[in-house]
């Protein structure tokens, strides 16, 4: 019995251990507000106070269900001085947004949740504009991470659900799109969008 309990207590470690930690880097949609910083233009030549940048960031369970639910981590931006004070910078937690990763098959279905969705006062952003940069922080993090990987594909799908009828138009921000090797894709249903 007592031998047991002795193996027992240098087998609980071992197995603690074997969760795996990997260091990635994670972009992030971030309110560069309180600065006087110039972020993304999202393609229209209007650049923004907002932008997506990334961070090294130690990511442990699965992948890359984890890896992209990292994203709306909070974001504290370093600073030299006592100028710069903002507690979160993510855009996804300020905004109350909430992200799901799910494996199904070989895609990854990933959903941003707007429901909650509420812009503060201080940021000078569109719900669009919010829910495009966290979509190109998803894209850029997984893009990133899966960028030597060439013996198997995986597909994304990224969709927008929790809208009401103001912000129905944020559902025609979904994306979908293939990493790793090329292959045919098959058509989802409803469910994957």
């Amino acid at each position: 019995m007592v031998l047991r309990v002795l193996a027992a207590a240098f087998l609980l470690p071992a197995l603690g251990s074997a969760v795996t930690v990997e260091v990635v880097n994670l972009y992030q949609p971030l309110s560069l507000h309180d600065t006087d910083g110039i972020g993304e233009d999202l393609g229209v030549n209007d650049p923004i106070q907002a932008a997506v940048m990334s961070r090294p960031y130690a990511v442990g369970g699965a992948m890359p269900e984890d890896l992209v639910k990292a994203v709306g981590a909070p974001h504290r931006i370093a600073n030299n001085g006592q100028a710069y004070d903002v507690k979160d910078a993510n855009l996804l937690n300020l905004c109350k947004v909430t992200l799901s990763a799910v494996m199904k098959n070989t895609r990854l279905l990933v959903r941003l949740d707007v429901s909650e969705f509420e812009l503060p006062e201080e940021l000078d952003l569109t719900a669009r504009q919010v829910v495009a940069l966290s979509i190109l922080a998803i894209e850029r993090t997984l893009k990133d991470y899966f960028r030597n990987i060439k013996d198997e594909a995986l597909g994304v799908s990224i969709g927008v659900k929790g809208t009401n009828e103001r912000n129905e138009g944020l559902k025609d921000l979904a994306r979908r799109f293939e990493l790793g090797s090329p292959r045919a894709t098959g058509e989802g249903g409803e469910d994957d969008l």
